[in-house]
């Protein structure tokens, strides 16, 4: 079997996760990869068994490379797509897809122009948790949707992130940092968004590093810290969206969503992992179990029922919408976690941020097609 030829750019944070999930499938091989960090790079190289280091500009243009995942800060996301759609590669970038509305309109008309893919993070609405939920929605367990709530409390990320400044400029902040895992499985299991309102604020003007080697150190902060959103679904579906970096900690569950006849609910197993996981507890209750019991300080599960995960990839799995995207390129079909979807939830979460400034409701203008459920036992007629 031919194997799927990728460039990786950016050999950050979170290429391990990349490149520890890449290495578990054979269809696909990371052949070169590249930063501006050229000790990084050979670091990566040596940890993975890459062939090669080279430069970005060096990966672009090799004609053998398939694909590039470009790993790169949200501010340089859209340059790079755009050169290796360019020199005639498919993409697969981290989230956010862009940082401006008018770059994921120029990728996606560039990749139709040329016939290429572009695929994006987060793909964690692909792993055994949300695949569950959409089973179970799928079955008619909860029946029609009515609403949905999505809860994102974090203090930021300068406590861990060796070097998270760019957290805290333009492309990051809570929302399109961590808001693109729950608005992406929100449009994956109900559909594209309409209409958008949102408050924001920036809390503090500049934030500590606590993690090491920069522990001490002030950086600046300027975007918006604490978001809170309500957003109109196409299919009649009301949700809210709360995404922070002010937040110590919370018990509230990262979402929920709701029908005529039950509630699917889903808390995470460690609530520091935000929604950044694929597996984890699904439960729901139904109107045959529709009574409530409190008891103090202990999760009351006595009339909740537990959904049975019957789908893979429950553990870190990042790199999985590479893998789905590399066989839709093989089949000729639409990759999971794709642009279109990807530029639908950057205009959400650009359309919540206006709002906040213009006090006013947000038409959302894009749509994209729900994501086809993952097989149970993909890859396997991938």
């Amino acid at each position: 079997m031919e194997k799927f030829r990728i460039g990786l750019i950016g050999c950050g944070v979170i290429s391990d996760k990349y490149l520890t999930t890449c290495q578990a499938f054979d269809f696909i091989d990371i052949v070169a990869c590249a930063s501006l960090n050229i000790e990084e790079s050979k670091q990566k190289a040596e940890i993975y068994n890459i062939p090669r280091v080279c430069t970005p500009d060096e990966i672009i243009n090799d004609p053998s490379i398939d694909c590039v995942l470009n790993l790169t800060i949200p501010a340089a996301h859209a340059q790079i797509s755009i050169a290796a759609l360019n020199a005639g590669k498919h993409v697969y970038s981290e989230k956010p897809f862009v940082t401006d509305l008018a770059d994921g309109e120029e990728i996606l008309a560039l990749a139709k122009a040329k016939g290429l893919y572009v695929g994006n993070a987060p793909d964690t609405f692909l792993g055994g948790r949300l695949q569950t939920c959409k089973k179970l929605m799928d079955q008619g367990v909860i029946g029609l949707p009515t609403g949905v709530m999505a809860f994102v409390p974090t203090r930021g990320v300068e406590r861990h992130h060796p070097n998270p400044d760019f957290y805290y400029q333009n492309g990051g902040g809570p929302l399109l940092d961590l808001g693109p895992y729950y608005l992406t499985a929100m449009v994956a299991l109900l559909g594209p968004i309409t209409r958008v309102c949102g408050l924001a604020k920036k809390t503090l003007d500049e934030r500590l590093i606590e993690s090491q080697p920069r522990a001490g150190e002030k950086i600046p902060v300027n975007v918006d810290t604490h978001i809170n959103a309500l957003l109109e679904f196409e299919s009649g579906v009301q949700g809210s969206l709360m995404a922070s970096f002010d937040v110590w900690d919370s018990q509230t569950p990262r979402m929920e969503i709701y029908g005529e006849n039950g509630t699917i609910c889903i808390n995470d197993p460690d609530p520091t992992d935000g929604f950044n996981i694929f597996g984890g507890q699904v439960l729901y209750k139904t109107r045959e179990t529709a009574r409530w019991v409190y008891r103090p300080r202990t999760p009351n599960l006595e009339f909740w029922s537990v959904a049975e995960n019957t789908h893979g990839f429950n553990q870190e799995a990042r790199g999985l919408g590479l893998l789905d995207l590399a066989y839709a390129v093989k089949n000729q079909r639409p990759a999971r976690a794709n642009g279109e979807l990807a530029q639908h939830v950057c205009e959400v979460m650009f359309g919540i941020l206006e709002s906040a400034k213009t006090r006013q409701f947000v038409e959302i203008k894009s749509r994209c097609e729900l994501p086809e459920a993952l097989p149970e036992n993909f890859p396997n007629g991938a």
